[in-house]
């Protein structure tokens, strides 16, 4: 097999760095597959364990809030010890977690395993774009190194489903978490056979800020998890108002930690730099519509229009076609118009196709197409864009951190979208939501609901974008990337 390339010398090709990108292109794959194969599984899960709905909520749940809230404590971990030396020991914790599945007899083991998969997946997703980064000195060999992991990524996350129903119709459920051996195998010898050990002066030597993890871990924790209670209980509920409050509590508390630690996780000061905190408000616009246009999607095409899972998964394709097919565009895209025009361009398709889906969705199935591919298009850019530019915009030594932030913002804003769309639609419309025949009066406040969320979504997102370019309007380029 190819050896790593040596400490100082970059490759000038993607070719060159083959090894490498299929190491970190696998170690994408696991973290847009998992989640997607298992959902198929659930009923079955929770049949031969005697799962509650709660429980099976949690053996996807537990894995995404140990995910979320974890990125930014290991960002921090790696850009003080080693990216890749954090991301081979997460790889072979993910192997060993999924072994566990084989002897796995109750939900609350199966939740176990989930939430130690959810440590492994923080420990080496943002190391995945982090290291990407890293092996080239061009920004245009970049936008195309990331663009083929994030590719590999959406191909797993959109046969993930059809990959999972097919396997279950041979084999016990356990199988789906063990293929996960075989994939933090081949990503684990990628990675150690095709990317060189971290160049000491590459990394900081800061203490690590053990009071600003925690604390930044539980109030992404909260941010994640209050959405789910808005969902599930309603904004009638104390709960989710209540783990809300303490979100903020603990928010509070890790900005007044940063602000005063000698060597706080995260300098606040990064975050005012234009491109970091441009291009973490259009990711995180790409987030809120991607998340909030599905949710709303979803619901429309089986509750209030009557089709069958099968059928609104087919409705659903346009989305799937062009994050997939988009990758061609990409780069040529990026050459075309720069970095950063590419970076607000993108993220105001995804504002107009939320606006689309808001004011027109209602009326056909043609509209709800449209404003699907519109938001695909947006985020298929957006997604490689921006990510590269938090990084781009921060100091060498935390490029980790920039792209555990990247990471963060997604994750927090998809399940705020979620629980924006979730709490008008509770307000707006009365009675089960799930029920199977609706009155004339529910239709319609079903359709007002949509329309509201929709348009809310918008603002919300559309406030997003225009943050993110007023912060580098006046912004000037170190250098002009090149694009070979």
């Amino acid at each position: 097999m190819k050896k790593a390339l040596r400490p100082g010398r970059t490759p000038r090709s993607l070719r060159e760095a083959w090894v490498a990108l299929a190491g970190l292109s696998t170690v994408f794959l696991f973290e847009m597959l998992d989640n997607s194969i298992l959902n198929v599984a659930l009923p079955v899960i929770g049949r031969e364990l005697h799962a509650s709905t709660t429980a099976l909520q949690w053996v996807t749940g537990a894995y995404a809030v140990v995910f979320g809230g974890l990125m930014l404590a290991f960002g921090a971990i790696a850009d003080r010890f080693g990216r890749r030396r954090i991301m081979l020991i997460g790889l072979v914790l993910l192997g060993v977690a999924s072994l566990a599945t084989a002897v796995v007899t109750t939900a609350g083991q199966l939740i176990a395993v989930r939430a130690a998969m959810g440590v492994a997946a923080a420990m080496t997703t943002p190391g995945s774009m982090a290291l990407a980064f890293r092996l080239f000195d061009e920004d245009g060999l970049r936008v195309r190194a990331l663009t083929l992991i994030s590719t590999v990524g959406l191909v797993g996350l959109a046969i993930g489903p059809t990959t999972g129903g097919l396997v279950l119709a041979i084999v016990p459920w356990q199988v789906l978490l063990l293929l996960n051996v075989p994939v933090a195998g081949l990503a684990f010898l990628g990675v150690r056979s095709g990317v060189a050990a971290d160049d000491p002066d590459g990394l900081h030597r800061d203490p690590l800020d053990v009071p600003g993890m925690l604390l930044g871990t539980a109030t992404i924790v909260l941010a994640l998890f209050a959405p789910t209670l808005f969902v599930d209980e309603g904004a009638g509920s104390w709960a989710p108002w209540a783990v809300t409050a303490a979100a903020a509590v603990t928010a509070t508390c890790f900005v007044l930690r940063e602000r005063l630690a000698r060597h706080p996780l995260l300098d606040l000061k990064l975050l005012a730099l234009p491109l970091v905190s441009s291009g973490l408000a259009h990711k995180a616009a790409a987030g809120l519509a991607t998340a909030g246009l599905g949710y709303l999607v979803t619901l429309q095409l089986q509750l209030d229009w009557g089709w069958t899972p099968a059928l609104a998964a087919v409705g659903m394709l346009p989305q799937v076609v062009v994050l997939i097919a988009g990758s061609t565009f990409v780069n040529p895209f990026v050459q075309r118009v720069g970095l950063d025009r590419a970076a607000w361009s993108s993220a105001a398709a995804v504002v107009s196709g939320l606006a689309v889906y808001g004011l027109l969705g209602r009326f056909g199935y043609l509209w709800v197409a449209v404003a699907l591919v519109l938001v695909a298009a947006g985020m298929r850019v957006v997604g490689v864009v921006a990510g590269l530019n938090v990084v781009r915009g921060l100091p060498a030594n935390r490029t980790t951190m920039g792209t555990a932030l990247v990471d963060t913002a997604t994750e927090v804003t998809s399940g705020t979208g979620i629980a924006i769309t979730g709490t008008i639609l509770a307000t707006l419309f009365t009675g089960d939501l799930a029920t199977s025949h609706w009155s004339p009066q529910q239709t319609g406040e079903f359709h007002q609901a949509v329309t509201t969320a929709g348009l809310t979504l918008t603002v919300v997102a559309a406030a997003l974008v225009g943050w993110g370019i007023a912060r580098t309007r006046h912004f000037a380029e170190p250098s002009s990337p090149s694009f070979p």
